[in-house]
């Protein structure tokens, strides 16, 4: 490759050449910065069988969350952020009241049921799946007064 002022010519090793106007620094693009949008994901999350009535008694809720898990100095880890995340999020930023009615220890508590993507959160890994970009999240209370 040969190149004058605003011109590049380059040959296929046969003989052939081609020319273009284009400036090299332009050939080669560096990696643009991550946005915002690009270190977040998006989770719908929705709740059924009188369960919204803790969240604020908003049924759904469309959040975006770190993309990895944030580390106590601020830093990011590189693991993925998972559903283990997901509660410990939602307890600190949507939860509104009881929250003994909603979790228990690091997970939900018994008689509730969770869809990931319409699947049952336990063929999916529990709190150790890891949460896409997108991902629908459903908690349905089983518990009924009566």
């Amino acid at each position: 490759m040969s190149t004058s002022d605003d011109i590049i010519t380059t040959s296929n090793g046969l003989g052939y050449t081609s020319s273009s106007a284009v400036h090299p620094e332009q050939l080669v693009k560096p990696p643009a910065a991550p946005s915002a949008r690009e270190d977040t994901i998006e989770i719908k999350i929705d709740f059924g069988g009188g369960l919204h009535l803790l969240f604020s008694s908003q049924p759904s809720h469309k959040i975006r969350i770190p993309r990895n898990i944030p580390a106590e100095d601020g830093s990011t880890q590189a693991q993925p952020v998972n559903m283990r995340y997901l509660v410990k999020w939602m307890k600190s930023n949507l939860l509104s009241e009881r929250e003994e009615m909603f979790g228990d220890g690091d997970g939900v508590r018994p008689g509730i049921l969770v869809l990931i993507n319409d699947a049952d959160w336990e063929l999916e890994g529990e709190l150790e799946y890891e949460l896409r970009d997108r991902d629908e999240v459903v908690f349905i209370s089983t518990l009924h007064g009566g």
